[in-house]
């Protein structure tokens, strides 16, 4: 039974098939049978990693061993504080990559909370109130307005029946539902309309249902299992520090042991040499890397919370830096979720609405200028029934502040609705002329209503005011116009003549054509005599009044920052559980959807393609509507597959499995479900689509400083090496001992690597194309700047120390350790110097050296640490320094500056590239 489609069949069909009498429900008995049979109506959170296990599994990371190896070296070396503070950055990356799997886990514990705990059942032909996870198929079940649905259910009777499904659909307004077979085969989950999922709410009318599918069966329970099924992508910052750690690793010891047998060979003492490698290795080593890359990450996300973004998964900053297609979710995203009167028309002319959302501030506006509200008697009574034919109320939510101002700042565009959204339209459209049910009561009392149902497809209320009583209603334009025989025309009552009447046709087909969620309006007054007592009585001979366009409007913010993504060469792609023809139209105001060559594919297609198909048209489509999770979760995969990096945005349930399986998973701070929150790496506390753009720029800044820490580092390490390789090889004297070594390496590798962590962006980040996800670290020439650097770096203190050394006669003591001062001055000076080159993808001279302040105070710091060495007496015995003249400090100047500035002459000299912009569709990103 579990392969029929439901939709499809009777509700006499399936109480049959069920052996189930619709008064009395299944008996204690049966239903004990089908509970052992199918289970408990809960969602299973799939096998649980113990707390214990999550921990150990932190330190299985290639670069956590090289720490490890290190801190060992450190200790055998007698460098205890630099043990300490190895192990110290292991253990707090443990605890934090700790942290973050045992939240992410949580996602499925948030999923088990949107279903009801508890449900009205029919047993042995009385009402019962049970635990929702006791329900079995078979079981009926009672429902009303504000109950959740508590297990999938084929309605067998609907009575004004409308549910809140864009959790688990997209679709923006509640839906209707009914008790009808639906005969296509294949029907989207969103247009299953007698059917209930799980999880989503009755927000009109009341419901009678069987239960068809409990637990893991449920539309709810696929998406659990697919959030348990989905692999976590590993980040391309994880890939490329993993990758980066190997070649460190085996490049450093390889060329360590070529130095210590050099030096052997060439009569160097053994145990010198070997202490001389030792410290070589731990200083080729940049063991604080993943301490910088950390600090990095976490500065960025201290100042992407500043900027309305919460990050959840710390690498997730920088894998933004590199997306290429970002797939947004429609509803509450790229829209307000706000239903807005945007159109009126009346007596032939359109009128334009203005204002956000809820907000009842705005104006009406008639050929460019305020209307005439007072003397215009169709838009007033227009007005008059948008409010009156309504049970929507509009209500300020205040926050409590200190200062008047500031909370008049808070507050402001604060407002909501409660009831029907696009009840709640009509309430704000009359807000804004002045009109509400406050302002009316005294004029206007109801004493009766027709409610709206899915085959009247209109709704109706009578009031009495001093004149006697009238009729309001609205409902479909079509099936409004059978009800009525005359029209409100300018400011006069006439027939409704059938050229009138296709007028109004044209206006809506108009109306509907631009997305717009049309209603029409009508009334009448009513006799003293006449009986109202049942809908058809009322509802004829009706006055047609006009027509409402109303849309969940766009962002205005969006446009903007969709056009910024478009620059950075990133294509949007707008995922929806909306119409077709409503996606495709906020496309087009966003700029999403090209005006040519831009594809739109619905559900109904994508079900048709297989994966091959669906990869061959990905790249050219830009909108996809009424989808279900299923193909979501297909569509990050198809361009997964193409060689982009995917980032997915989303609120509801239905994002979920998406927002896991994309490479970062962004979450709705205000509108999303806990699930989706849960699933994802980076929660927007605005719900604000901007905010993506500008977490994409903290992407990139933060990749681009990890790039210049780690080109710092390494050309200053490369310098080091091969100081002591050029020695080796030439067999001169080393050039450092090993506590100079170290110290070298204390003093440069700390205090400025971690400035340059913080270092501004420059001004053109913003106009490159997104690099490949699996870009390798050393790429855009960043390999041979290091490498060049470092040799020269090692090249001109190796010539400082042979200058100095050849003032004096061959085995001089005193003259060794004054040119091994030099060497080590001339070494810290030049990666000194170096570091402001750093900041720049082109030379030292293309940026203010001043600029960044941190790094400024971290190279004073670093100088003053060198000079201490210098000229303290009791620190020089120890380093094996002796303090230089001045004649001695022109010497380390001049080479120490060499490199930087040889290289920055050569670069302003020579005509700088162009950078390149993407435009997304003009290229394809590298591939993954």
């Amino acid at each position: 039974m579990a392969d029929k489609q439901w939709y499809q069949m009777t509700a006499e069909h399936i109480l049959q098939s069920q052996q189930i009498e619709p008064s009395k429900g299944l008996s204690t008995e049966e239903a004990g049978k089908r509970l052992e049979e199918a289970g408990r109506n809960e969602l299973s959170e799939g096998a649980k990693i113990s707390p214990v296990a999550l921990f150990l599994n932190q330190f299985k990371d290639f670069m956590v061993l090289v720490l490890m190896g290190a801190t060992l070296i450190s200790g055998l070396l007698g460098e205890y504080l630099d043990a300490i503070t190895i192990v110290a950055i292991i253990i707090m990356n443990g605890i934090l990559g700790f942290v973050q799997e045992f939240r992410a886990e949580r996602s499925l514990r948030a999923l088990k909370e949107l279903s009801a705990p508890n449900a009205k059942v029919l047993r042995n032909g009385s009402l019962e109130q049970l635990p929702a996870r006791e329900l079995v198929p078979g079981d009926i079940v009672l429902l009303e307005s504000g109950d959740r649905i508590p297990a999938d259910l084929r309605f067998i009777e609907a009575n004004s029946l409308y549910v809140e499904e864009s959790a688990l659909t997209g679709e923006s307004v509640p839906v209707s539902k009914h008790t009808e077979a639906l005969l296509n085969d294949e029907v989207p989950l969103g247009d299953q309309r007698n059917l209930g999922f799980m999880g989503t709410m009755i927000t009109r009318g009341t419901a009678k249902g069987i239960v068809i599918r409990t637990g893991m069966r449920t539309e709810m329970g696929k998406i659990a299992d697919l959030i348990q099924s989905t692999e976590s992508m590993e980040t391309p910052l994880q890939h490329r520090l993993e990758q980066l750690g190997k070649i460190l690793i085996i490049v450093a010891l390889a060329l360590t042991v070529v130095v210590v047998i050099a030096g052997i060979v060439h009569g160097q003492e053994p145990y010198g040499m070997f202490l001389a490698g030792v410290s070589l290795a731990v200083a080729a080593i940049p063991e604080g890397l993943p301490a910088i890359v950390t600090i990095a990450l976490a500065l960025g996300v201290q100042r992407m919370i500043q900027r309305k973004a919460i990050v959840r998964k710390l690498p997730s900053v920088e894998t933004l830096g590199c997306a290429s297609v970002i797939c947004s979710d429609k509803t509450g995203t790229l829209t307000q979720n706000k239903m807005t009167v945007t159109h009126l028309w009346v007596s032939g002319d359109i009128l334009e609405v203005t204002g956000d959302g809820y907000d009842p501030r705005g104006d009406i506006l008639q050929q460019g200028g305020p209307a005439d509200i007072r003397n215009n008697q169709m838009l007033r009574r227009l007005l008059q029934v948008s409010v009156l034919c309504n049970n929507a109320s509009l209500f300020e939510e205040k926050a409590e502040t200190k200062r008047k101002k500031q909370a008049e700042e808070e507050t402001s565009g604060i407002w909501n609705i409660k009831g029907d959204p696009t009840e709640g339209a009509l309430v704000v459209l009359g807000a804004k002329a002045g009109l509400t049910h406050q302002s009316m009561d005294g004029l206007y009392r109801r004493i009766g209503e027709f409610p709206f149902d899915s085959e009247r497809k209109r709704m109706s209320v009578l009031v009495e005011h001093q004149g006697g009583r009238m009729v309001c209603t609205k409902g479909a334009p079509d099936v409004l116009l059978q009800q009525c025989s005359y029209v409100l025309w300018d400011n006069r009552v006439i027939p409704f003549t059938q050229t009138l009447k296709q007028k109004v046709l044209a206006a809506n087909e108009g109306m509907a054509k631009n997305a717009l969620r049309v209603l029409g309006l009508a009334y009448r007054e009513v006799k003293p005599t006449e009986r109202c007592e049942e809908e058809y009585e009322v509802e004829s001979g009706l006055v047609f009044v006009g027509l409402t366009g109303m849309i969940d409007p766009p962002r205005k913010e969006v446009r903007d920052a969709i056009a910024k993504c478009r620059k950075a060469g990133i294509k949007t792609v707008m995922i929806t559980g909306d119409h077709q023809s409503t996606a495709e139209a906020i496309a087009r105001q966003l700029g999403i959807l090209p005006s040519t060559g831009g594809l739109a594919l619905n559900g109904q297609q994508l079900s048709q393609l297989s994966d091959d198909e669906l990869d061959a048209r990905v790249e050219d489509a830009y909108v996809y509507a009424r989808v279900s999770p299923e193909h979501k979760l297909r569509i990050v995969k198809a361009l997964q597959r193409k060689g982009h990096v995917v980032a997915m945005t989303g609120d509801g349930v239905n994002d979920a499995p998406a927002i896991k399986a994309a490479d970062i998973g962004i979450a709705m701070g205000i509108s999303g479900t806990d699930v989706s929150k849960e699933a994802s790496a980076l929660v927007l506390s605005d719900d604000n689509f901007a905010t993506i753009v500008a977490a994409i720029e903290e992407g990139r800044g933060i990749y681009e400083n990890i790039r210049k820490f780690i080109r710092y580092l390494l050309a200053s390490n490369v310098g080091e090496i091969m100081t002591m390789f050029l020695a080796m090889m030439a067999g001169l004297p080393l050039p450092l001992v090993p506590i100079q070594i170290l110290w070298v390496n204390l003093v440069t590798d700390g205090l400025p690597a971690m400035a340059l962590g913080v270092d501004q962006a420059e001004k053109d980040l913003m106009q490159q194309k997104p690099r490949g996800a699996r870009e390798n670290i050393f790429a855009r020439r960043l390999g041979w700047k290091i490498i060049s650097r470092g040799i020269l770096i090692g090249l001109c203190t190796l010539a400082a120390f042979w200058i100095v050394l050849g003032q004096g006669a061959e085995g001089d003591a005193a003259v060794l350790v004054k040119a091994q001062t030099v060497a080590f001055a001339t070494l810290v000076m030049a990666q000194l110097i170096h570091v402001f080159d750093c900041r720049s993808s082109r030379s030292i001279f293309h940026r203010n050296p001043l600029q960044n302040i941190y790094l400024v105070l971290a190279v004073l710091s670093s100088l003053i640490l060198m000079l201490a060495v210098l000229y303290i007496p009791q620190l020089s015995p120890i380093f094996k320094t002796v303090p230089l003249h001045w004649k001695d400090w022109i010497i380390v100047l001049i080479f120490a500056g060499i490199p930087t500035f040889l290289m920055g002459f050569g670069s302003v000299m020579s005509k700088p590239a162009k950078k390149k912009t993407l435009r997304y569709g003009s290229a394809k990103p590298a591939a993954r």
